[in-house]
């Protein structure tokens, strides 16, 4: 069973490196591996092409940003399975690719499977900042505040033809508007693992400053509201207690 990685990246030389090792050095080997570039500038590109005998698609281009980019790679990937790895994140062993392919695997109805997230110090990456712990998928899940994170999240390639792609219409929450689609308009299998993942570094665009998640949270409302679902009383309060319950 072939899984495909995609990652973005955009002038982000000083952690793509360890992005692209934590791919290669996964003992699950039928990887295809998918590197969109946006026509970096700062050595990223040259860091990239050192490994290009190992990466299966390369393309550095001008995008409309990181869901441009991820859709760009999307389209590109033929893997049974699809995931997304951020070029500030990294796999959180050596095993994680693997262990997600048996669970497809083993279960040949799974169609959706997410696991867990830590944040990492991003000058420090053994230094453990927060814990995204998600739970199992239920009914109010969402209503409660929960959401997959996304660099954890690994899909049948069927479910993209199903659900379509990252809607450009959002600049900070399109991920979160595509797993609302994924999960609350469609009736596919899903599977949570109690496992981390993936380490990211934190500070990713929708959390870089307290503007960010001002817009970030009324695009999540406006995702709510164009999927045509009734947004949950106090869910954004639930949103924070959830996010100020991750921190160590």
């Amino acid at each position: 069973m072939k899984i495909s990685i995609i990652t973005v990246v955009f002038n982000n030389s000083h952690t793509i490196r360890s992005a692209i090792i934590s791919v290669l050095s996964q003992t699950y080997k039928d990887i295809e591996y998918i590197i969109i570039d946006g026509a970096s500038t700062d050595g990223t590109l040259e860091i990239i092409n050192e490994y290009s005998r190992k990466i299966s698609i390369i393309v550095s281009e001008k995008d409309n940003g990181i869901y441009d980019a991820m859709n760009k790679g999307i389209k590109k990937a033929t893997g049974d399975i699809i995931g997304i790895l951020n070029s500030d994140d990294l796999y959180y062993d050596d095993f994680i690719i693997e262990t997600i392919v048996n669970k497809f695997i083993n279960d040949k109805n799974l169609e959706v499977l997410y696991g867990n997230l830590i944040y990492v110090d991003k000058n420090d990456i053994s230094k453990v900042v927060r814990k995204w712990i998600s739970c199992e998928y239920h009914t109010n899940f969402f209503e409660y505040g929960n959401v997959p994170p996304h660099p954890s999240l690994f899909l049948k390639r069927e479910v993209y033809s199903v659900v379509g792609l990252f809607n450009l219409e959002y600049k900070l929450a399109s991920d979160y508007e595509f797993m609302l689609r994924v999960f609350k308009k469609y009736s596919f299998k899903i599977k949570y693992i109690n496992h981390f993942l993936v380490k990211m570094r934190l500070g990713g665009i929708t959390n870089k400053n307290i503007t960010n998640i001002y817009l970030g949270n009324i695009e999540i409302l406006k995702a709510w509201r164009n999927n045509a679902l009734k947004i949950p009383i106090l869910f954004i309060p639930k949103r924070i207690l959830k996010r100020l319950s991750q921190y160590i």
